[in-house]
């Protein structure tokens, strides 16, 4: 039997909420509690997921967990979000049906972390591969960079999402991710000009500070110290357990992987710094003359330094910040602000320059991650937004969140019945109504375009005359008037008129989680959202290109007098298109509850989640699971879980499914209107029905189990007899054949020893007798043997003496022989001394007459002839020596005769230098005017690429050619040197690279002296033709590749189409004649070369960096040029072996 996991085995409290029996809040609360002691955080209500918050790290993420739940049923492992994100996959993937995952819950309850468990399980389970690896990456490192931007630390939570965010992420018909888009609700920038108590701005101030460098900071001109920032909260500017430096180059990573260049992470940058320095303005008041107060700046430092981060001139800004413009028609007034009204004006720039910059973060993300490829694909979208709130003071960033928690909450209930009803349809069983609380009243009060809250504050708003959060109160108390959800306390109707806790300034709405006290207070202004038009118009002025894109209605040229749209209606319409998105897709649902506001772990807190239980309306919800079938199965499962309560279903049944479960049902006499089959799944009606199941089947688990022990034990118990008994068996027949033969062996021995006693005796019994045989034959032997050596000695003798009297002669005649010989050597050395000593006093006497006959000869200065003499000689033959070893006519040969005399020293070195400077004029003598043009080029081509470009020394011994293409010659570019006026300097087939892919396409390159063209390699066609005065610059990198960039000047006719990047193998010889047109040519400035691994290239209207890496030659020493995304080239150089 094949054992199986199920959600019902050992089940710690109830895994599923429509089984709770009985059901009520507060056994739904203890169910929550006993398994929140038990670290069990995931609970079910049908195909929902309830997320507690654990406060503290689990093995329960683990890749093994990853595995474990890939591919599973829904309900046959224990409740997990893993779980509710496969099912989600699997149904995108194989029946291609859109998914979204709806996560909500208040904050601190655990959403953001959800919404990352929901995505690492899906880019766990999806396909590998580079650029599937590569949109993964990308898709998972933009939450660092919208979480450093768009959350915070709260009361409630140290990491605060303050922005809702849906995310769709598009997969192809494999299931791999393509790409994503990111849309965001209603960032809380309120936040960025205070704080409540306890609670910090945005992570970003801090991480800025905390993590940038020192270089970075001056730039920014800011400081590390909080306290110097009005706009930071200080009694929590730390928070344990945050490290905002390692977080700061956790962002600044994200950010590169995502796809920023690295000049837009400098420019905002700037953006958070001016932000900070626009928090430290303060005004003071200036009476005029006319009696009335304007605002003036007090110190302008800090306003210089934001002015000098964003490039706007000092003394806009500051007329911006004291006078206001109101235009109508063809009329301006111009009006001053008091001081209260320009730190109005500061707060609300400081708070539109964020938003929009948060709201430039998310497209810019959106452009790296979005998919390439036009063909449809399938979607999950994941929401993580606000929950419904409920606190003391609540406003109209309440009011609105809790409006939106109204529609998910009415999409939520129709959509679980629309599944409800869809699943009684397809399985064939009779739908019947059921009873719940439709919220569409509830969404009609506030949303109605006539009469609703959201339209009436849009109307008090728009009206003129004075308008104040009171008559938008008084408007409310008129229209709203019998609406049974709205209360106030001077409703006319209201049956609360002497209810002293609903304040006069207040109203209360009784939503589906409960009832709701708004305070009017700054509804209005809050709703209007209003930077006046000098400061929009001031920020437009700035030269910071990001600041001019993200105010794009301070445009002179573009000046619209209607009003802007208000927050409410904004958020209304894209509230609408979330709800519509919404409609189209199959949901799934994550609740977060928050067990403490403690933040620590094993607390559960009974009222806290009480309060949670009720607004998220999940008791509604179980309600609603249960008012049908409170449990449903398919047959297969089903059968193999409980067929052994049945002895016709045990242990196998034959037949179909359910036929089986029809038996088993009967077999157990389950009442019929407890049960119904549908086409492929049984439903049970009440959960007891499905305990008594349970039960019996635990009981029959241990009667089975029982039975097994028994038949497992008798078998091994046989078993183990048979064995004994073999073994006895085989130790009897071994023993029998061992005692046979021992006594084999005995008597075996016994026998060889008589046998060898009997040997012995007859041997030695021979042997006496061969010995005395042997002893009589030696005895003859040795008697012969002495006779023969007396003999032989006596002949010995005999002979010695003979030869002795014959050595004695030969002795005596050797010794007369020798006295004869050394006396005639004697003779013959007497003879020849004489003869030597008449020649030597012969010459003594020679030598004598010679010196008397030349003493007449010698004068006093003699010696000084003899010295002069000598010198001369020693001169030519010094000369004659150096004429036969000269070196050779080369200038480059180093080789001269080494120096025979040191007084020849200076003259040596001389002669060397003379030398030299004769054989190079003889040398230079030999060139021709093209061939000195040519060195010259080289001489160039050295003082710009030397010791700069890796490339440049393969280049030296490279003569330089021009014409590699004999395009004057070839029939086959007639018609393009027919098209080319003057004389072509340089003809190459070039690669022009393509910005889409970074692939190269064959070019012919000509240079004249007035232009360059660009042309078709195969049919000669010109595709461009630019003026040489139009090329400002060109940028080439220090790496061992071929690759330029032409860049034309802006606003050029030629620069339409943007710049120009080729790839070329004569790189050094054509950017070398292109510097020296420039350098010869009167009419224009000399061509600026830029050599750098990384620079820009325009293309269109985009820059794009091309960035040159050094790579290992794995593949070949081949060069590549890769996109990495819309804004990034890289090129691939391998590195030399």
């Amino acid at each position: 039997m094949e054992v199986k996991t199920s959600l019902l085995d050992n089940m710690i409290g109830v895994g599923d909420m429509v089984l709770l029996e009985p059901l009520s809040e507060d056994s739904f609360l203890g169910n929550l509690k006993k398994r929140f002691d038990h670290s069990e955080i995931y609970t079910y209500i049908g195909s929902v997921v309830i997320s507690m918050n654990p406060y503290r790290s689990l093995p329960i993420y683990t890749p093994e967990k990853v595995e474990e739940y890939r591919n599973r049923n829904f309900y046959e492992l224990s409740p997990h979000i893993y779980a509710l994100a496969d099912e989600a996959y699997r149904s995108l993937r194989d029946q291609d049906k859109d998914q979204c995952i709806l996560i909500t819950g208040e904050s601190g309850a655990g959403k953001t972390e959800a919404s990352k468990l929901v995505m690492s399980y899906v880019a766990a389970v999806c396909g590998k591969g580079h650029e599937v690896n590569k949109v993964k990456e990308q898709l998972l490192q933009s939450n660092p960079v919208l979480e450093a931007f768009g959350n915070a630390k709260t009361v409630r939570n140290d990491n605060s999402s303050r922005f809702g965010k849906y995310m769709d992420i598009e997969f192809d018909f494999k299931g791999d991710p393509l790409g994503g888009v990111i849309s965001n609700y209603l960032l809380e920038k309120s936040r960025v000009v205070k704080q409540p108590r306890g609670e910090r701005n945005f992570h970003v101030f801090y991480q800025l500070l905390s993590g940038a460098s020192d270089d970075t900071l001056r730039k920014l001109k800011l400081d590390r110290d909080f306290s110097k920032y009005n706009y930071l909260s200080l009694d929590s500017a730390a928070v344990s357990g945050l490290d905002d430096a390692a977080n700061f180059r956790t962002v600044r990573n994200a950010m590169q992987i995502v796809g920023f260049m690295e000049d837009e992470v400098q420019s905002v940058l700037e953006l958070v710094a001016a932000v900070l320095k626009l928090g430290n303005i303060e005004f003071k008041p200036e009476s005029r003359c006319n009696g009335t107060d304007e605002s003036r700046v007090k110190d302008k430092n800090d306003l210089k330094e934001m002015c000098e981060l964003l490039g706007i001139e000092q003394s806009v800004l500051e007329r911006a910040f004291s006078y206001r413009t109101v235009e109508a028609k063809m009329e301006k007034v111009s009006t001053t602000l008091n001081v209260a009204q320009a730190y109005y004006a500061r707060d609300a720039l400081a708070k539109n320059l964020y938003s929009r910059l948060f709201s430039w973060l998310v497209t810019r993300i959106n452009e790296s991650i979005q998919a390439q490829t036009k063909a449809r694909h399938k979607v999950m979208g994941v929401l993580d937004i606000y929950g419904f709130e409920i606190f003391e003071d609540n406003s109209f960033e309440q009011f609105i969140i809790n409006y939106c928690n109204e529609k998910l909450q009415q999409i939520f209930i129709e959509l679980t019945l629309r599944e409800e009803q869809e699943e009684y349809v397809r399985e064939g069983i009779e739908w019947t109504n059921i009873e719940y609380f439709n919220n569409a009243i509830i969404c009609d009060l506030i949303e109605n375009n006539q009469n609703g809250i959201l339209a009436m504050l849009d109307e008090e708003c728009l009206r003129p005359g004075t308008v104040t959060d009171e008559t938008f109160l008084d408007k409310l108390n008129t229209i709203c008037a019998d609406h049974q959800h709205f209360e106030s306390r001077l409703n006319k109707n209201s049956k609360f008129l002497n209810d002293h806790s609903l304040p006069h300034n207040c109203f209360r709405i009784q939503h589906y989680a409960g009832k709701v006290l708004y305070r009017v207070e700054g509804f209005v202004d809050k709703n209007n959202d209003l930077l006046y038009r000098d400061l929009s118009q001031a920020m437009y002025k700035a030269n910071h290109s990001l600041i001019k894109q993200l105010f794009p209605e301070g445009n002179p040229a573009k000046v619209n007098l209607k009003r802007p749209l208000t927050a409410g209606f904004q958020f209304r319409a894209s509230v609408g298109t979330l709800m519509r998105n919404l409609q189209t897709k199959n949901p799934n649902y994550i609740r977060c509850i928050k067990p403490n506001d403690k933040k620590a772990s094993h607390i559960f807190t009974d009222s806290l989640v009480r309060h949670q239980v009720r607004y998220l309306g999940l008791m509604e919800n179980v309600r609603v699971r249960r008012a049908g079938y409170a449990f449903r199965q398919p047959y297969e499962p089903c059968l193999e879980r409980y067929k052994m309560l049945c002895k016709r279903t045990w242990p196998h049944w034959k037949g179909p499914a359910r036929e089986g479960v029809e038996v088993l049902m009967a077999d157990l006499q389950i009442p019929t209107e407890e049960i119904s089959y549908g086409r492929s799944k049984i439903f049970i009606r009440n959960p007891r029905t499905l305990f008594f199941l349970e039960e019996k089947r635990k009981q029959c688990l241990q009667d089975l189990a029982t039975l097994i022990q028994k038949i497992y034990r008798g078998w091994k118990c046989r078993t183990h007899f048979l064995l004994m008994k073999k073994s006895q068996i085989v130790v009897a027949a071994w023993y029998r054949r061992y005692a046979q033969q021992k006594k084999y062996r005995n008597i075996k021995s016994a026998t060889t020893m008589v046998q060898s006693y009997t040997r012995g005796w007859q041997a030695r019994k021979l042997l006496r007798e061969l010995k005395h045989q042997k002893r009589c034959e030696e005895a003859v032997t040795t008697i012969a043997a002495f006779w023969h050596g007396t003999q032989a000695r006596l002949e010995l003798r005999r002979l010695k003496q003979e030869v002795r009297n014959k050595h004695a002669v030969t002795v005596i005649w050797a010794y007369w022989q020798g006295t004869k010989a050394r006396r005639e050597l004697r003779r013959l050395k007497e003879e020849a001394r004489r003869k030597h000593a008449v020649a030597l006093i012969w010459a003594y006497w020679q030598g004598l007459k010679v010196r008397r006959e030349y003493r007449k000869f010698f004068r006093a200065n003699a010696g000084k002839k003899i010295y002069d003499f000598t010198i001369q000689r020693i001169i030519q033959k010094y000369f004659l020596g150096l004429k036969s070893s000269m070196p050779s006519m080369s200038p480059i040969d180093r080789k001269w005769p080494a120096r025979p005399y040191g007084f020849l020293d200076g003259v040596h070195t001389e002669l060397r230098k003379i030398f030299h400077h004769w054989r190079c004029k003889k040398y230079r003598d030999q060139f021709t005017e093209e061939k000195k043009a040519v060195y010259e080029e080289k001489l160039e081509a050295s003082e710009i690429f030397k010791d700069k470009k890796a490339l440049y020394p393969n280049s030296v011994s490279q003569p330089f050619k021009g014409d590699y293409l004999e395009i004057s010659k070839n029939p086959k570019y007639q018609k393009l040197n027919s098209a080319v006026d003057e004389k072509v300097l340089l003809a190459d087939v070039v690669n022009k690279i393509n910005r889409a892919n970074g692939k190269g396409t064959p070019r012919i390159f000509l240079l004249t002296k007035k232009n360059f063209v660009l042309a078709d390699q195969k049919t000669g066609q010109v595709k461009a033709s630019i003026p040489l005065p139009d090329v400002t610059s060109v940028s080439v990198s220090t790496q061992k590749d071929g690759f330029f960039a032409l860049k034309l000047k802006e606003g050029s006719a030629s620069a339409v189409k943007g710049d120009f990047l080729l790839s070329s193998e004569h790189l050094i010889e054509i950017i070398t004649k292109l510097h020296r047109i420039g350098a010869t040519a009167a009419d224009r400035e000399k061509l600026k070369v830029d050599i750098s691994d990384e620079f820009l290239v325009q293309f269109k209207q985009d820059k794009v960096c091309v960035k040159f890496i050094q790579s290992s030659p794995k593949n070949g020493n081949s060069i590549s040029c890769k996109r990495k995304n819309n804004r990034l080239l890289e090129v691939s150089v391998p590195t030399s072996p």
